[in-house]
């Protein structure tokens, strides 16, 4: 998998490297082994599924949200109808580029001689696969101050401000895939020519893109991690108060079992990608005065990894789905809805006690 193992680029090949379309051997795409790999069957089929999971998982959050006078509830669906939109919406973009192909097997360089769908196709791949991250991240972090500080003004958010986060994740998400656009990197056709992606060739520009794009990843899912895990331990605590068991937060527990599970879907489904992307570039850059081109085994790889990361988008609204409080009391009845926002912290003055638990 290494770049010792590649040949020098013939003229002709080296001539497109200014293009999307010089990064592998396109011929490559066409033998035999690749057929377990690439069906089409397997892109038509999960993205159905993901797309109609996303759309049923819509309509319960739609549904729950008008039910709610709970605030911090609120804006807690309010970033997951956020990640749910931007999945359905991921995996409709990128299905209706992708699938076509699999089945009209049209060429590329006919079809999008100048690279703008190929480019369009690769921004949509590192926008709609930043997104999910970033809002876990943001969703654990609204989590922990929620819960580690109820009573402070500044930790309680309004619907309207979280669409306002949520739009500027977007926001961010969309100017980091218009990086190679201005110049900073570059999107490139992956085997086996069905995709765009960012490249992992050894030069400046794409590197540092890749590593902009991986450790990104990798610090948002670490900082989900951080946040969750205290927030975790917190509610645990409280738990085993004696003077708060008597009013227990379901919907504090709700949330977190909810938080918890798309934290480790993303966590499976995004680690061994971005981990590949940095290990690649990085063990690369000795070569990065030679012209070549991606090693077979790296772009199968890279593929391979893909699909991994597409279940994070098939997975992530059943978390909502399956872990509803409706759900977990079928399975731990002792679960009833007893709310209360003092529940975390007991001791109190008495009438502010009473204003808190009238709000």
């Amino acid at each position: 998998m290494g770049w010792g193992d590649v040949e020098p680029l013939n003229g002709s090949t080296a001539s497109r490297l200014d293009t999307c379309f010089g990064v592998f051997n396109a011929s490559n795409g066409h033998d035999n082994a690749q057929t377990s790999i690439t069906s089409p069957w397997f892109s038509t089929t999960f993205g159905l599924i993901g797309l109609c999971s996303n759309l049923f998982a819509l309509c319960v959050l739609l549904s729950s949200s008008r039910k709610l006078s709970s605030q911090a509830r609120s804006s807690f669906l309010v970033f997951l109808c956020g990640l749910v939109v931007t999945d359905f919406m991921g995996l409709l973009v990128t299905a209706s580029v992708i699938i076509p192909y699999h089945f009209i097997k049209f060429s590329w360089t006919e079809v999008d001689p100048s690279c703008h769908l190929c480019n369009f196709l690769g921004f949509s791949m590192v926008f709609f696969g930043q997104c999910p991250l970033l809002l876990g991240a943001t969703m654990a972090g609204e989590r922990f101050f929620g819960i580690n500080h109820p009573f402070s003004r500044s930790t309680s958010i309004s619907k309207r401000r979280a669409w306002s986060i949520v739009g500027l994740v977007w926001g961010f998400s969309c100017l980091l895939g218009l990086l190679p656009v201005l110049g900073l990197g570059r999107y490139t056709l992956q085997y086996p020519d069905s995709w765009c992606f960012l490249t992992l060739l050894p030069d400046t520009g794409n590197v540092i893109f890749c590593l902009v794009f991986a450790l990104l990843g990798i610090f948002s899912v670490l900082l989900s991690f951080i946040f969750n895990t205290v927030s975790v331990v917190t509610l645990c605590r409280v738990y085993h108060d004696r003077e708060s068991v008597k009013r227990r937060r379901d919907s504090e527990v709700e949330m977190m079992v909810q938080l918890v599970g798309i934290m480790i879907i993303a966590t499976i489904c995004w680690m061994p990608l971005l981990i590949f992307i940095v290990q690649t570039v990085l063990q690369q850059l000795p070569a990065s005065g030679q012209v070549q081109m991606l090693p077979t085994e790296t772009q199968k790889m890279l593929l391979i990894y893909i699909r991994m990361v597409t279940w994070n988008q098939i997975l992530d609204p059943w978390v909502y789905i399956l872990f509803r409080r409706t759900v977990l009391q079928r399975i731990y009845p002792s679960l009833r809805p007893r709310p209360s926002i003092v529940s975390l912290y007991p001791v109190f003055n008495p009438s502010l006690r009473r204003k808190l638990t009238a709000d």
